[in-house]
């Protein structure tokens, strides 16, 4: 199944922006900010501040369906506002292809998800977005309609900033969770990486994937204030996308990447 270039989602985003960021100057204030910060009109810069779409593919080199869903993130890691983080699962190893990126922990990972969320089973390809609502990594339009829903949703995250050193990352004051939020660091390598395989479901096929994660590491707790956390050491050519997450519904409240 084919599905249809980046653009028509890229208008409906800036579309999204402009609405929310209308709605926001028409009200004056800005909203479910932390308590004893004095309301004041949202200015643009408050919008282009917000949190970002975090896209995270559970894909597997054996999956035979997976191929169309690593092109449909491949094109949502190009637009603007998109973290996108491919995980290799180690479950379809047992049709005769070793997956050369999985891990068990990625597939743990997407079994935290299925629980938040509510679900039966694990499936792939699965697309978990912002942490909130997945989708068929395979329907390209569904996911496009998913990033642009997020997109527009209002947020007050709080700020991740990065310390020049390289080693340490803070995360601001906010409003934390029921249960509080962890701060996962997730490691990966950007650019599209490809593989031939020699067996399994897509024996004979080059599989290509975007953002490949190498390491999950959590970093410590959030509860609302001040933290500053020490970030895992990286080989050279990797990014780390720091994560704000809900212990309990695994909602990402905030995110930021250290290229």
């Amino acid at each position: 199944m084919k599905t249809r270039g980046w653009a028509i989602s890229a208008t409906m985003m800036a579309s999204a922006l402009l609405a929310m960021s209308s709605a926001a100057q028409s009200s004056g204030v800005t909203g479910g900010g932390p308590a004893g910060v004095r309301a004041e009109r949202v200015r643009p810069a408050a919008i282009r501040n917000a949190a970002p779409v975090v896209v995270e593919l559970f894909t597997a080199q054996g999956c035979g369906g997976c191929i169309e869903a690593n092109t449909a993130v491949e094109r949502a890691a190009s637009e603007p506002g998109v973290i996108a983080l491919t995980y290799g699962v180690d479950y379809w190893d047992y049709l005769g292809w070793t997956d050369t990126f999985a891990r068990p922990e990625f597939s743990q990972r997407q079994g935290a998800y299925r629980a938040a969320l509510r679900q039966r089973g694990v499936s792939t390809p699965q697309v978990v977005i912002d942490g909130r609502r997945q989708v068929s990594g395979a329907h390209g339009l569904e996911l496009e309609g998913a990033i642009v829903e997020e997109t527009g949703r209002q947020s007050w995250p709080p700020q991740i900033e990065f310390r020049e050193t390289g080693d340490r990352v803070g995360v601001g004051s906010g409003r934390a969770p029921v249960g509080g939020a962890d701060v996962v660091a997730v490691t990966y390598t950007p650019g599209v990486q490809t593989v031939e395989v020699a067996r399994g479901e897509n024996r004979g096929r080059e599989v290509r994937h975007v953002n490949v994660v190498r390491e999950v590491r959590r970093l410590g707790e959030w509860r609302g204030r001040p933290v500053l956390y020490a970030l895992p050491p990286a080989r050279g050519g990797d990014a780390v996308a720091v994560l704000i997450q809900g212990k309990t519904d695994h909602r990402i409240l905030g995110a930021a990447v250290r290229d």
